[in-house]
This record gives structure tokens, sequence and C-alpha cells, in this order.
């Protein structure tokens, strides 16, 4: 069997711990020689922040954090003599280590040797006159992988599982301290509603545009119901400014357009406000989802283009303004996952779309539907729906024992307003859209 011996301080003064039965061994402790002469290192584990002399058989940390440093290696060497040195705060790159060889010379040169590799460690070796100090091992201590998680501040935070999850209802930034990388976080999912559109006298308001990454970052919950994959987005460690928008306002007129929902913004990521629903005489309008149809079209959703899409349609309307019995018939609202509904000629209007439902936020949760249409002659009941994820319903019959104005879509879904007939009510108002949202996930263990 193999004897191991351990000396505490020095090889002629330690206690010996001896284990087995021939004379093979190994010697470890402060001050202990490896055959051939070599002294052991002993490291001094307070980071060195400035200049200084480095003495024989010792390691040092250098922090060059603040600048380049420069470490004479010891003036009158013997062969056997070695230091040693380790990047501390890995910004060597950066902020280089110099050593200078003094009247000596370092790998059989007289130059100072400069090392500019971050995380690097390196041992030297005194040999002779003729080499000097040899370079005898070198490593890194980025060698291996060590897991970097993202750590940010920002919106309200919630946790699922190993994840974390700001949601920001308004205006906010979401800072990021640490970037994480591959081994651990480095992307992060999103979810960007914008605010929906105000619906008008007859047209649904559409809902705000509705974008969403597909899980890649976050595999606990359900990937984008849009059908398509989207991947997370990488992040650096810095400010990301946050615009929730708000839903288009309400107004009042039966012939005036809703008003145009309002963008959402998180990085590159821009979701655009929902269409307002189609007015009289002038059309509709464009938006992340289209606004109601009042004369034959509803407005286009997914304006301007992005993939997946960012919303559907308006549904088309219905205008017969002949006497002596004129009819108008609103289309509904676009939502994220369906086309408002059409008019059904000549009284019925349509319902708005339905929006889409995520767990980004640790639960199912449904955004972005269109905002139900109006006709006039007022319906004689509540059937212009808004759509699943926040669309406001549209306004029905004054006269019925329940009237209803057009219904507001619902804050920070990014809802679609409904909209109000002449009949629904004394002054017919087109009901104001949900504001928008913004929601975050990331690995953060």
């Amino acid at each position: 069997m193999s004897k191991i011996e351990v000396n505490a301080i020095e090889p002629q003064c330690g206690t010996t711990l001896t284990l087995g039965a021939n004379d093979d061994k190994i010697v470890l402790g402060t001050g202990a020689s490896f055959g051939g002469g070599v002294a052991a290192i002993n490291w001094e584990t307070t980071a060195q922040s400035g200049d200084f002399g480095a003495l024989s058989g010792r390691g040092y940390f250098v922090d060059t954090t603040s600048g380049a440093r420069t470490i004479t290696l010891p003036a009158t060497p013997s062969a056997g003599d070695i230091v040693a040195f380790a990047d501390y705060a890995l910004t060597w790159d950066t902020n280089n280590l110099i050593l200078d060889p003094g009247s000596n010379k370092i790998n059989g040169n007289t130059a100072d040797y400069t090392v500019s590799s971050e995380g690097k460690s390196l041992t030297l070796l005194y040999v002779d006159s003729t080499q000097g100090w040899k370079v005898v091992n070198d490593g890194n201590s980025n060698a291996g992988t060590q897991a970097l998680f993202i750590t940010a501040t920002g919106g309200t935070v919630t946790c699922c599982g190993d994840y974390k999850i700001h949601t920001f209802t308004g205006p906010g930034t979401f800072t990021v301290t640490c970037a994480g990388n591959p081994a651990g976080s480095n992307t992060v999912d999103y979810l960007v509603v914008a605010g929906g559109g105000g619906g008008s006298g007859y047209g649904g308001g559409g809902a705000g545009g509705y974008r969403e990454s597909s899980g890649t970052a976050s595999g606990c919950y359900t990937a984008s119901p849009l059908g398509a994959c989207v991947s997370a987005l990488p992040v650096t460690a810095s400010p990301y400014p946050i615009t929730v928008g708000a839903g288009g306002a309400s107004k009042p007129g039966a012939n005036d357009g809703g008003n145009y929902g309002n963008p959402s913004v998180f990085s590159s990521i821009t979701s655009t406000g929902g269409g307002g629903g189609g007015p009289a005489p002038c059309g509709v309008i464009n938006g992340g989802s289209g606004g109601g149809g009042y004369s034959f079209t509803g407005g286009t959703g997914n304006a301007p283009p992005v993939s997946p899409p960012q919303g559907n349609p308006g549904g088309i309307g219905f205008n017969n303004p002949a006497a002596p019995a004129p009819q108008y018939s609103g289309g509904g609202g676009g939502g994220a996952t369906q086309a408002g509904g059409n008019s059904a000629a000549p009284t019925g209007a349509g319902s708005g779309g339905d929006g889409a439902t995520t767990s980004i936020s640790g639960s199912p949760t449904s955004y972005a539907g269109g905002g139900g249409g109006a006709a006039f002659p007022p319906q004689p009941d509540g059937t212009p729906q808004g759509g699943l994820g926040g669309g406001g319903p549209g306004g029905y019959n004054i006269n019925s024992p329940t009237p209803r104005q057009g219904v507001n879509g619902t804050a920070n879904t990014g809802g679609g307003g409904g909209a109000s007939s002449p009949g629904c009510a004394p002054l017919a108002i087109g009901a104001a859209g949900g504001s928008g949202i913004v929601v975050i996930r990331y690995k953060y263990r």
C-alpha cells in the first residue's frame, strides 16, 4: 500500500500523518516541498487593488476594477522560487495585469509581461538567469459553466415556480441588473397588449394589438395562442422603458367615429392601438384590430403588419338610409384571434371578435376582445356582445326594461369599447376602449 504524509507546517518540523505501508508519499501543507525543491504557494485571500511587489511562495488575487496594476516580481530570486496570480474581479481584459521582472527575465525576455484575458490565473517559477521566470501553469476561471440568471426590477413582481413575472398596468421601467447567461437565463418572454379602440354610434371598437412570445424562455406556461413560434427576447443589463397604452376615450354622437386606442411598447415590441368603431359617413378606423364597420366595411386589423398578426379586422356593417324606415347596423370590433362579427342586416349588430387566452402571468387570462356593435332601430335584447378578453358589449333598445348604452372595454385587457346607437339613450355615447398591459416573464433560479 502507499503511504501519505500530511505536514501541517514544514516537512522537517511538522506533524506527520502516515497512511499505508511503503515509502511512496504525498506531502501537503504550507511551505511543503514537492520533489525537485519547488516551494508550495501560500495564497493571500485579501484582494490586491494597487501596485505591489510580490514575494516568493505567495499567490495573489489581483483586482484591476479601477485600473491596470503593475506587479514587480522578486528582485533576487533563487531557482525553485514560485509566485502565482489570479483575476479577482474578471477585469484583466479591460484593465490588464502587468508583471515587471525588474533586472531579471520572464520567459527569457527582459520586457514586462502583460496579461489581458478575463478570468486568467497563472503560476511563474524561477528557473535560471537565462530564462528567468517561466510560466508553468495558466488557466481560466471561466473554463467551466456557471449558471447566471436574469435579475430585474419594475412593475408588480410575482413568482410561478422558478419564474418571475413583472406586470405593468401603467408606464414604468423594467430594469435588468444582471443579464444572466445561456446556462441560467438570458431571455425573457413577453405579452404586450395595446389600448382598445373606442366604440362609435354603430361600430364596436377594435381590440388593442396583441403580441406575445411562445414561452421559449419560460416553458411552464402554455405557448402563445397565436399559432406561431415567437422567440423570447434577449436582454442586456440596462433599463427598458415600458409604455402601456390607454384605451380610446368615449365619444358622444352617433355619427362620429370612435377614438383610436394607444400603443403599448416593450423593447423592440410595439403593439398598435385598436381602431375606433366605424362612423357615418367617414368610414372606419384601422388598428391592432379593426373597428366594426358602419357602412359595409370593417377596419383593417394588424396595421401595421407584423408576424404573427397582432389582430383581426372589424365586422361588416349595414346602412340603408331609405325612408320611411331607415335601418343602420354596425359590425363588431376585431379581436386578437377572431374577426369582428358582421351585421345581421338589417337590425342585428355584430358582436366583438374574441381575444386570446394566455397563462404567462400564472393562470389563464383573456385579453384583446373586440367591442360589440349597435343598431338603429335598436335591438330589443343584449345580443351585440363584446368579445372574450375584455370587449365591451354594444348598446341595445332604450325602450327595453333593461336598456343599455355601449359598455367600456375592461381596463388592462385592451378590449374594444361597445357602440351605442341613437336609440340606445337620449345621447348616444360610444364607449371607451380598455387600457393595455405589459407582462414580462423569465427564469430566475
